[in-house]
């Protein structure tokens, strides 16, 4: 490949692996567009650099986050994904982490069922469906809504925030209708959800957000710019890994309706399928790091400074880490699955997103005999990070 090639491009978005694959062939760190990130694509540089944060610092996702030409600050830019002070992380992470462990986790579930069926009962009303836009994106925005004690009225106006703010990081200075559209998502997120901050000062309630406020870290309370950044980044995560995940999960269920009924045969195989559509079609689909200083990758001399996009969406389909990698198989024993990467950055959603796709799928598999694709064409998201469908026009019929 001697001309940089453009991530962004419509058919690369809509089937970026073979482009992977000729990366890891011939040229695992490129120079892509939008930009001029170099692209890191086979798997031992990926985790390479996972490992090794003061190297590869997550500054870059900052810069991907609230670039120079945005022309305002960006809250989320504030969270703790940015940080690579471990001490500084650790304790931040810290305030969150309960949300998200086994005992809130088992204590969400039933309400996560609850919404599960409502919506299982919905889709197979319909048969024609949306898919994203009638299970996939009310799902999760009713458990990260009820988390937050946010606004149920509010759900659909989540989806458009985050693919808003996720778009930041493939928008070039010359976009500016779609800078201008980003920078008005920002601002009426900091009105409502500094709102939101307020209102629970007055009046706590039994949500994350009282949590957070209630919350020391070394004796002292979290700042105005730290809680806006944890509601920036709790309410985009918690959202898009879902979204996704649950929208590429049931694609590939009506491109392989042998999957759909070994599924149904046996739901116990369910965890195993998740964590297939994790590796064959990640929602998280690369992220963004500085090298802090002069580095070699894979033979490649980058100068301090330079802009890295790991490819997780590469790296779990590298054929020397996993057999047959560009194949859905329930019988896949690969590589450690990077799809919510790795270390102190791990995805803190990750075991949230498992449980809600679990839940999800076993309110499914129990009432859906056949899925397939209708012909109306399939819109994905414009974003550097994460890949996935805007819309899913989906046909399901009852058992």
């Amino acid at each position: 490949m001697h001309q940089r090639l453009n991530l962004m491009s419509p058919e690369i978005r809509a089937n970026p692996y073979p482009a992977y694959a000729e990366f890891r062939r011939t040229t695992p760190v490129a120079q892509v567009d939008p930009g001029g990130l170099w692209a890191v694509s086979r798997y031992e540089d990926v985790l390479h650099i996972f490992k090794n944060p003061k190297l590869y610092s997550s500054e870059g996702l900052r810069l991907a986050a609230d670039p120079p030409w945005f022309g305002r600050s960006n809250p989320i830019s504030d969270s703790l994904i940015f940080m690579d002070d471990p001490k500084v992380h650790g304790r931040m992470r810290g305030l969150v982490n309960r949300a998200f462990g086994p005992s809130a986790l088992s204590r969400l579930e039933p309400s996560i069922r609850a919404t599960a069926e409502q919506l299982t009962t919905r889709v197979l009303d319909r048969r024609d469906v949306d898919f994203v836009a009638d299970f996939a994106l009310p799902l999760p925005a009713s458990v990260i809504g009820a988390l937050l004690g946010l606004d149920p009225a509010l759900h659909s106006r989540f989806k458009q925030w985050a693919d808003d703010i996720m778009a930041i990081s493939a928008t070039q200075p010359g976009d500016t209708a779609m800078l201008e559209q980003c920078r008005r998502t920002v601002a009426e997120m900091e009105q409502y959800l500094g709102q939101v901050l307020e209102h629970r000062r007055q009046t706590p309630g039994d949500d994350m957000v009282s949590d957070l406020l209630r919350s020391r870290v070394d004796g002292e309370a979290l700042t105005a710019k730290e809680l806006l950044g944890f509601l920036f980044l709790l309410l985009i995560a918690g959202l898009e890994t879902t979204v996704h995940l649950l929208g590429h999960s049931a694609r590939i269920l009506a491109e392989h309706p042998a999957v759909l009924r070994q599924l149904r045969g046996d739901r116990s195989l369910i965890p195993r399928f998740i964590e297939e559509v994790l590796r064959f079609e990640p929602p998280v689909h690369g992220t963004i790091r500085l090298c802090t200083q002069d580095v070699t990758l894979a033979g490649v001399s980058l100068p301090r400074g330079s802009p890295l996009l790991v490819l997780q969406g590469s790296a779990l389909r590298d054929e020397h880490y996993c057999a047959d990698a560009d194949r859905f198989s329930l019988e896949r024993k690969g590589p450690q699955n990077l799809a919510f990467g790795h270390g102190m950055h791990f995805c803190l959603g990750a075991a949230l997103a498992r449980v809600e796709a679990r839940v999800a799928l076993e309110a499914l598999l129990a009432r859906c005999g056949t899925v397939s694709l209708r012909p109306e064409p399939v819109e994905w998201n414009f974003a550097m990070t994460v890949r996935g469908m805007r819309n899913l026009p989906l046909e399901v019929l009852p058992a």
